[in-house]
């Protein structure tokens, strides 16, 4: 009597299907465990990497020989970067964000009347905005007192400091905020951010904003924008 019926393929060792699954769970594994480490933003392409800021390194690389003087302790960007939208208050409690003089070349200051060498730079800054401040170009000096509002409103009163806009920020995030970028190392701290809110140059301490250097400087930096950069 012959057997009719179909033959059964061998089954296939169950080792040889476990092995792709083994080493899909290695890969997943260790996806997890670098997101759990780095975070997931790891995944995506941080703030140094936005392409939107490599006209802002090629603008400090074109510029930096200006960087002498009076303002050659500027650190020209060599990485593109594009700061936080820094928030803050203007002069009547309204909220402000960096991103709102998007398309101007801006120098963001962080101050405070409790800072001697602050103190000393904030007439420099006030002549700097009287020379060049406009549709362009405007200096943001942010106050980060903590405690009593009306005393840096009084010393830029006092110093007949009127060309400065009154910005202020009584939680100082805006130095943290610029501390975890790595641009903020102690007081005064500046950034030269172009239309994009990417940064151009930094410098931790005071300037001589006032001076030939400095406004060669600057002028430098704001053509592009005007231009069209």
């Amino acid at each position: 009597m012959t057997n009719d019926m179909p033959e059964l393929p061998t089954p296939r060792p169950a080792v040889t299907r476990r092995i792709p699954l083994a080493i899909g769970a290695v890969v997943v594994g260790a996806l997890i465990g670098f997101a759990a480490v780095y975070g997931f933003g790891a995944f995506k392409r941080g703030p140094a990497g936005d392409s939107a800021c490599n006209g802002a390194v090629d603008l400090a690389r074109k510029i930096a020989p200006l960087a002498q003087g009076e303002v050659a302790a500027l650190t020209m960007a060599t990485t593109p970067l594009r700061l936080p939208d820094l928030a803050f208050e203007d002069a009547d409690g309204k909220p402000r964000k960096l991103s709102d003089w998007r398309g101007k070349t801006v120098l963001v200051n962080l101050w405070a009347t409790w800072c001697v060498p602050c103190r000393k730079e904030m007439p420099a800054l006030d002549s700097l905005q009287t020379k060049l401040g406009g549709k362009d170009f405007e200096v943001v000096a942010i106050n980060i007192d903590t405690r009593d509002a009306e005393k840096p409103k009084n010393f830029l009163k006092d110093g007949n400091l009127t060309k400065l806009s009154y910005f202020s920020d009584q939680k100082a995030k805006v130095f943290q905020d610029l501390k975890n970028i790595g641009k903020a190392l102690g007081m005064p701290t500046s950034v030269l951010v172009d239309g994009q809110g990417c940064e151009i140059a930094n410098i931790a301490g005071p300037a001589e904003w006032a001076s030939d250097d400095a406004v060669k400087l600057i002028k430098a930096a704001v053509q592009p924008t005007k231009a069209g950069f």
